[in-house]
């Protein structure tokens, strides 16, 4: 077979959805499944021990990386349990001393859906808007607070556009006007320095499947001092986790979580540094090559893997089609199920057609340069080509 005539590989370009279980994570994580299957909560004998000494050690992990005190790790499902936890347990627990919370419009589904919740309980909730780089205004977050503000959440990093907000200007306003702050790092714990003392952020949501560890397993750190959070529980039932979360430990997936974390923790600069550069790669090809297409958020602040860029003329959807082999997305996962256009690059000034028009690319771990420079490939073929299909492109050309 002529080696143009031979299948494409399948090329995984939508790590900001998920990632691949490190290797490594899984060797950590076999022994839970099988003879170390003790529930860490039994202290009356080996099997418990054993369970509740790994627990620990996971905690210490994932407390390194972050810049926190294992104390302050509490395990849960996934970020969005933990955010639903951080934001619904402030507001209960705090109910008495103010009824206001700020988020901005761009936060992932499960902050804004929780603030929704919120607001139908009667709370008052500041949805900020974002620049059209996909930033918030820390001027903007010390206008809104008032006197019965009680918690601030802003995302560490997006999950579409990949921008980093300005996390450690808004932890100190915060901090200085004693309102709780939380942030859903899901997108950049293990991918960016996050430093949780440096940041002031008193809550953060971390999920191990976003850094090459197990689904179903998160976490969320719970500042104990200056000031000390507190929160009320959102279930019932067997006072684990500090009476935080009830629910026998899933000892496997938090040594997945842990280990991942470890990795993260030695691996993650080098690894920063080789993902921007293939990322800049695909992006300089992409902008060589194709007229009208363009970055969607800040390039400065932004995660090193992510690229979001709109292709004028074409709607994502045939162009995702189109090139099959090539596993990258739209928007958000937890959103693909509807056609509305990404309500993150609406909120950042884009109109339906740019929106319509936008792919995100998250690269990962394992991605090679061949695999970026055949992903461009594909994608300039397949925008070529439906464009020449698009009744409006020959006329627009022209105009240009």
């Amino acid at each position: 077979m002529d080696r143009s005539e031979r299948p494409r590989a399948p090329i995984y370009l939508d790590h900001h959805a998920t990632t691949p279980l490190d290797p490594r994570v899984l060797e950590a994580m076999m022994p839970y499944f099988t003879n170390r299957f003790g529930n860490a909560a039994s202290r009356s004998h080996q099997f418990g021990w054993e369970a509740e000494q790994a627990v620990e050690q996971a905690r210490k992990q994932i407390a390194g990386l972050i810049g926190a005190s294992p104390q302050e790790i509490v395990f849960t499902s996934g970020a969005t349990e933990s955010d639903n936890l951080a934001i619904k347990g402030v507001a209960e627990a705090y109910a008495g001393q103010g009824d206001h919370v700020i988020t901005c419009a761009i936060e992932h589904k499960a902050v804004l859906d929780s603030f929704k919740r919120l607001e139908q309980r009667g709370c008052r909730v500041t949805w900020l808007p974002v620049g059209t780089d996909g930033l918030v205004d820390p001027a903007a977050v010390e206008a809104a607070i008032g006197p019965r503000t009680i918690l601030v959440s802003i995302m560490y990093a997006n999950n579409e556009v990949g921008t980093i907000q300005p996390v450690a200007e808004i932890g100190g306003i915060c901090h200085e006007r004693g309102v709780l702050f939380h942030s859903d790092a899901a997108q950049a714990v293990g991918k960016t320095p996050v430093n949780v003392a440096g940041d002031q952020v008193d809550l953060l949501s971390i999920s191990a499947h976003k850094m090459y560890g197990p689904k179903g397993v998160g976490a969320l750190y719970v500042r104990r001092r200056h000031p000390r959070v507190q929160l009320t529980a959102q279930m019932d039932g067997g006072g684990h986790e500090r009476g935080l979360r009830p629910g026998t430990l899933n000892v496997a997936g938090i040594v997945g979580l842990g280990e991942a974390c470890a990795i993260c923790q030695r691996e993650m600069a080098a690894e920063s540094v080789r993902l921007r550069r293939l990322r800049d790669g695909l992006r300089a090809r992409l902008e060589a090559e194709l007229p009208e297409v363009r970055v969607n958020g800040s390039m400065e602040h932004r995660l090193p893997h992510n690229l979001n860029m709109s292709f004028a003329h074409v709607e994502a959807e045939s162009l995702m089609m189109g090139m099959r082999g090539v596993a990258v997305s739209s928007g958000s996962a937890c959103t693909l199920a509807t056609m509305e256009p990404s309500y993150v690059l609406k909120a950042m000034g884009a109109d339906d057609e740019a929106a319509h028009s936008s792919l995100r690319f998250g690269l990962g771990r394992s991605n090679t340069e061949e695999e970026i420079e055949d992903a461009a490939a594909r994608v300039i073929e397949v925008v070529t080509k439906l464009r020449e299909l698009a009744p409006g492109y020959e006329m627009a050309k022209e105009a240009i």
